[in-house]
């Protein structure tokens, strides 16, 4: 995948373990401020996996914005961070903005019903095609990993969609172990698609390492190889396995 990734969209760091020592050479020993960010970090997580909660029960649950909040309070309060340093990252709240928007989008979308109007019509629209349980599956399986284009968070699309086409293949008469691990693994390979597929995906984007365009492109084309390698070469591994 690297090298495909390469061919499509060339990026060249000479030199880069070199110039990587250089620069934390220059950085010296950890500072204080450092080491407040790690224990904040370390806070962080501990909240967000509601840590809290299990240990001293529900009334410590911690909502994940309000954790968010409190660990850029601590920053603020000891100096780690001025308010002029949160001003001054533009492209933070650039992401934040419109992908706070997206995330909202596809989450009314499932809670007014649309996306399992979307599925069930889906799937019935495959059944009375007659294709058989193997094109109606490899079917689902394109109109699930290529919808994400749609949604602006994995874990929406996946609670949306993956039950209502797992149904669906099953009235098809997919073997279940088989439909559910392509439908998993399908999970995965589309977050790739685009720059705002899944939470890390805009932060990464962000960084200017690549343009939108080269990101669609590319992003698309690993879904196509991804899918073919593990469709083919999956799909016989598991026909070897006796999963079909």
């Amino acid at each position: 995948m690297k090298i495909l990734s390469f061919s499509r969209c060339p990026k060249v760091t000479p030199d880069a373990p070199n110039f990587a020592k250089q620069k934390l050479h220059k950085l010296g020993p950890i500072s204080v401020a450092e080491k407040i960010t790690l224990a904040v970090f370390a806070m962080l997580l501990l909240m967000w996996a509601g840590v809290p909660a299990l240990i001293f029960g529900s009334a410590f649950t911690i909502n994940p914005t309000a954790a968010a909040f409190i660990g850029l309070s601590v920053l603020l309060c000891t100096g780690v961070l001025a308010w002029d340093d949160i001003l001054k990252t533009k492209g933070a709240w650039d992401t934040i903005t419109w992908f706070a928007a997206l995330v909202m989008m596809a989450s009314f979308l499932s809670k007014l019903g649309l996306t399992n109007w979307f599925s069930q019509t889906v799937g019935n629209a495959i059944d009375h095609l007659g294709i058989g349980w193997i094109g109606g599956m490899l079917l689902l399986v394109l109109i699930y990993v290529y919808s994400h284009y749609f949604f602006a968070s994995t874990t929406a699309h996946i609670m949306a969609m993956f039950a209502a086409f797992f149904t669906a293949g099953l009235a098809l008469g997919a073997p279940p172990i088989l439909l559910g691990l392509i439908l998993a693994f399908s999970s995965s390979l589309m977050m790739s698609l685009t720059h705002y597929a899944t939470g890390t995906a805009p932060i990464i984007f962000g960084s200017g390492y690549t343009t939108l365009a080269e990101w669609w492109k590319v992003g698309f084309i690993l879904s196509v190889v991804n899918l073919l390698i593990w469709l083919v070469i999956g799909g016989l591994w598991w026909k070897l396995l006796g999963y079909w």
